[in-house]
């Protein structure tokens, strides 16, 4: 049986933060830099779009993969690259298309990054089970998951059961970002903008 914990070991305890600044801390506060979040979303709303500028928004607190499984290194990909001017962070940004074992492979090297994103869950093809063991396998990275969707819910019981683990939940509409998990910024009910003229034009018919 392990020692319970006293209320000053909890709050003497020390987290590593991501303490960006600006609207990802007005929506996302400053959360911690491991464990696992989900981002979901219907197809067109600005994912993409967002989890490249999560990456550039990342990169200043390590090195970031990039695991298009669905896209890999397509023409669209690399017109999204291009778009949202991931190159501009040389190397801490890199783009795979690995599932579950040949990822673990590159997570067990030295100096392997320390942020994962990727797209999307339903690609990997990965049990409940799996996921847990990455957790726990490399309990100082941070695992972020995108989800394909059915209406408003993720497909697959697999995916939901992800979500409900999440630390981080985000969802994106109208190229907007919202925080729905345990991290909330000041101004979460407001939204991360993705991309202005979309999320004006979307918002100003939705309102």
């Amino acid at each position: 049986m392990r020692k319970a914990i006293s209320s000053t070991d909890l709050l003497s305890k020390k987290y590593d933060l991501i303490t960006w600044d600006g609207e990802w801390f007005d929506n996302f506060d400053a959360p911690e830099a491991s464990g696992s979040w989900f981002i979901s979303g219907n197809s067109g709303n600005g994912k993409t779009s967002f989890m490249l500028e999560l990456a550039k928004a990342l990169s200043p607190f390590g090195n970031v993969l990039f695991n298009s499984l669905e896209e890999g290194m397509s023409r669209t990909m690399q017109e999204a690259w291009k778009r949202h001017n991931v190159a501009d962070c040389g190397r801490k940004i890199q783009l795979i298309k690995e599932k579950y074992e040949e990822l673990r492979i590159r997570l067990k090297k030295r100096k392997s990054p320390r942020f994962i994103i990727t797209d999307s869950w339903q690609y990997t093809g990965m049990t409940f089970e799996q996921y847990l063991s990455l957790k726990k396998e490399f309990p100082d990275k941070l695992f972020i998951w995108n989800s394909q969707m059915f209406g408003n819910k993720p497909i697959g019981q697999t995916a939901v059961r992800v979500q409900f683990d999440a630390d981080l939940k985000i969802w994106v509409e109208g190229f907007k970002a919202f925080s729905k998990g345990r991290y909330i910024g000041k101004f979460y009910a407001e939204g991360l903008t993705i991309w202005e003229e979309g999320a004006q034009k979307y918002w100003s018919k939705t309102g």
